[in-house]
C-alpha cells in the first residue's frame, strides 16, 4: 500500500508538471484536468504493476499504453498534438518508473 500511495503522490507531481505548460498555452480546463488525472492513474498503475523490467522502462510502457486511447482521439483532431503528448509520456513515465523503483 505504501508503494501505491507513493505512486499516486508522484503521479500528482507529474500531473502538475504536465499541466503547467498546458495552462500557459491556455488549453481548455477539460484537457488540463484529463492530463492531470492521466498522470495520477499512471502513477497508480506503475506502482502496482509487477512487470519484470527496469523501473524507467516500466514507466514508459505503462504511460504509453495508458496514453494510447486518448492519443488516437487527439491525433484524429490534431496530429501535431501527439508530439508533446508523446514527449511528456516518455519523460514523465520514465521518471515515475525510475523513482518508484528506488
Amino acid at each position: 500500500m505504501k508503494k501505491i500511495r507513493k505512486g499516486i503522490v508522484l503521479g500528482v507531481i507529474a500531473g502538475m508538471i504536465d499541466v503547467i505548460p498546458m495552462i500557459m498555452q491556455k488549453l481548455s480546463w477539460d484537457a488540463c484536468f484529463s492530463a492531470f488525472i492521466f498522470w495520477i492513474v499512471c502513477g497508480f498503475f506503475i506502482a502496482s504493476s509487477e512487470i519484470k523490467v527496469k523501473g524507467a522502462l516500466k514507466g514508459i510502457i505503462i504511460s504509453y499504453a495508458t496514453l494510447l486511447p486518448a492519443a488516437i482521439i487527439a491525433g484524429k483532431q490534431d496530429l501535431k498534438s501527439l508530439i508533446p503528448m508523446s514527449v511528456m509520456a516518455l519523460i514523465l513515465g520514465s521518471l515515475l518508473g525510475w523513482k518508484l523503483e528506488k
